[in-house]
């Protein structure tokens, strides 16, 4: 398995479980009666709740900001950066998440301290934000000059509500994404938030890649699943099973994300 992760998050199989934020302020559903102070309560629940069943990092993210948009909004960011600030764990990495913007995700990260962001950085797909295109060369050259190389890209290949243009494989993709786009670790995700992809998708992206790129999971994991899904990849974000009813917008639910954990603890230990 490739040294990243384990370097990152000190384990095999890492579960970076999402830290979804409220509405940010200049979206659509934003509630203007909901004071920043009140946001931050609202994720520290959650964010506590992750903690206490022992996931090894969390990922905060602006999920409900619908529509999405490619291009933020200085307010938009400022906030989650308040919010993230408030909230960052000073005993382990975390990462960042903006939908879907890759240069707010790396600035949000650079000023709060995280280890990681997660975004689409490659290639060309149709989407329900329109013909998406987004800017490898842009997002690692503002990473230099912001002078956070450090922060590792998490880059899924396969975003959900898109569906990508041209005919290359998810291997040839995959392959490209590491070699001629440098990203740290590929992302194989289903067709929408909490959509399982099919397992081959990802025994697809970890053949192509092999030991050296880690391959993780990004959407569908569940406790029913997930012992099949780390046979094969070397981690796994999760955010929609975890949440009350298995519901994307819902709170955490304690006893979900307990029991989610002590399903990766049973494949850690069947792996040794």
């Amino acid at each position: 398995m490739a040294e990243l992760l384990t370097e990152l998050f000190g384990v095999s199989k890492p579960v970076i479980a999402m830290a979804h934020l409220p509405p940010l302020p200049g979206t659509p559903r934003n509630d203007p009666g909901l004071s920043i102070e009140q946001m931050i309560e609202r994720v520290r629940a959650d964010v506590d709740n992750l903690y206490a069943a022992g996931v090894d990092a969390v990922m905060f993210c602006n999920e409900d900001d619908r529509p999405y948009q490619f291009h933020a909004g200085p307010e938009a960011i400022a906030t989650m950066t308040r919010i993230v600030t408030e909230l960052r764990p000073k005993d382990r990495p975390f990462g960042v998440d903006y939908l879907w913007d890759p240069i707010a995700a790396m600035a949000v990260a650079a000023a709060t301290g995280a280890a990681f962001i997660r975004e689409v950085v490659t290639g060309v797909y149709e989407s329900d934000m329109g013909i998406w295109a987004p800017d490898a060369a842009a997002l690692y050259r503002f990473r230099s000059q912001i002078n956070a190389d450090h922060i590792r890209i998490f880059a899924n290949i396969t975003p959900e509500f898109a569906s990508p243009l041209g005919s290359r494989s998810i291997a040839r993709r995959a392959q490209s994404a590491v070699v001629s786009s440098l990203v740290d670790a590929i992302l194989i995700a289903g067709p929408m938030a909490g959509a399982e992809p099919d397992l081959s998708a990802v025994e697809e992206a970890k053949a192509a890649v092999g030991d050296e790129t880690p391959v993780l999971l990004n959407t569908g994991a569940k406790v029913e699943n997930i012992a099949a899904y780390l046979r094969v990849a070397d981690g796994v974000i999760v955010g929609s099973s975890l949440k009350v009813e298995g519901y994307t917008w819902n709170p955490v639910d304690p006893a979900r994300a307990q029991a989610f954990m002590d399903a990766v603890r049973r494949v850690r230990e069947q792996q040794g």
